[in-house]
């Protein structure tokens, strides 16, 4: 057995380690969200159309209506501006200002990043239907250190960790993505957040 020590260990020093699939990683209650993303769309565009402004159902419009296509990994990489709307709940919608955010490209995958604004939101990218990425995520506050995305790992009898999010990402456009949101945990019905170079 001694000798076979250094030689396992040298196989296992080589061999890369196996990335753990979103599908693995991915909360119950995330894979919940996913699975009712069409209702929570349409009750988010519903809510909205009932008392937005033409301006707001101008740039909600403009970025929801038509399917989202497929996208390479080279295209979403790099500096983006993005900002985020919101549908229903609270409020009919909430447009916010344009702010930075940035896709790179890591040792464990690709990596999404809202790098301004008082809100931060972080995490990594994966394939997911018909070409499009699906994002695990976590949002922060100002400067503080990012969080990583939970899933599985809640905090102790907790049905759901407040701070993540799923969101699927799909092109929309030439220099244009968006990245969708369903039943986000706080404030509204569904989100979109707007990506444009």
């Amino acid at each position: 057995m001694r000798a076979l020590l250094p030689a396992i260990l040298a196989l296992t020093l080589a061999s890369p380690a196996l990335a753990q699939s979103w599908q693995e990683e991915i909360s119950s209650y995330d894979r919940d969200r996913l699975a009712d993303f069409s209702q929570s769309k349409s009750k988010g565009m519903a809510e909205a159309e009932r008392g937005s402004s033409a301006g707001d159902l101008a740039i909600i419009h403009s970025v929801l209506d038509g399917e989202g296509a497929g996208v390479s990994e080279d295209a979403i990489q790099g500096a983006w501006r993005c900002r985020t709307i919101k549908l229903g709940g609270m409020t009919p919608s909430v447009v916010y200002s344009w702010f930075r955010c940035r896709i790179r490209d890591t040792r464990n995958g690709l990596y999404f990043e809202k790098v301004s604004g008082t809100q931060r939101f972080y995490g990594y990218l994966d394939r997911y239907d018909n070409g499009g990425f699906v994002l695990l995520g976590s949002m922060g506050v100002g400067r503080e250190r990012p969080k990583p995305y939970s899933g599985a790992n809640r905090g102790a009898g907790a049905p759901a960790t407040h701070t993540d999010s799923v969101g699927v990402l799909s092109r929309i456009g030439d220099g244009r993505l968006r990245i969708e949101f369903p039943n986000p945990f706080y404030e509204s019905t569904f989100d979109v957040m707007e990506l444009k170079r």
